[in-house]
């Protein structure tokens, strides 16, 4: 079998990304680090980083991709086996590990570049929502309505984001009471009308 150049660079873009991930772990490299520095650690050149993933926040962007992705499908367990309740919980205790901070302050600096460009962050963008999706499916197993648990899910994990943010931004402010009050308000599994109706 014959394989397309498109398959073949698409092949040599996974190698990559997993070279870079194997380099870094469970860290984000900082957005201060330049690319030659990234390839050097990663046993790559600054060329191929960049035909790759075009710029720092390309790669940035697509190994927080990755890392997500990986972080899901453990959570994914936590989803199969528990509450709604289970799965909040196991989010925030996941995202404020000592850890993973390198990695939660590339979400926001990812996030914040996507503001100003979302073209050039379009894959980034389309994975935001699947924590929503799970926390979804979750809320309507335990008697949501498809919409109302949709609601339930965004407004959650943008709290959760929130928190992450005041997080970093000034640690200790009892992010926990914050989280707590959050599966309080899930308990009661009633989402306020946007709109009158019967």
């Amino acid at each position: 079998m014959i394989l397309s150049s498109t398959e073949r660079k698409g092949e040599a873009h996974e190698r990559l990304l997993a070279r870079l991930l194997d380099a870094f772990g469970e860290d984000l490299p900082a957005p201060e680090v330049s690319l030659r520095e990234i390839a050097a650690r990663a046993g790559t050149t600054h060329a191929h980083l960049r035909y790759h993933f075009g710029s720092l926040p390309g790669v940035l962007a697509a190994m927080l991709k990755a890392q997500r992705s990986r972080d899901n499908e453990a959570l994914l367990e936590a989803a199969r086996q528990g509450t709604f309740d289970d799965f909040v919980l196991a989010i925030w205790r996941t995202y404020t590990r000592p850890e993973l901070l390198s990695r939660v302050r590339g979400f926001f600096h990812v996030a914040g570049l996507a503001a100003y460009n979302p073209q050039d962050f379009r894959e980034f963008i389309d994975s935001l929502d699947d924590l929503t999706k799970m926390l979804a499916s979750l809320a309507e197993r335990e008697g949501l309505g498809t919409e109302e648990a949709l609601t339930m899910a965004t407004v959650v994990v943008a709290a959760i984001r929130g928190l992450l943010l005041q997080e970093l931004l000034t640690p200790g402010v009892r992010s926990e009471d914050a989280v707590a009050l959050i599966l309080r308000i899930s308990k009661d599994h009633s989402v306020p009308r946007t709109r009158p109706g019967p």
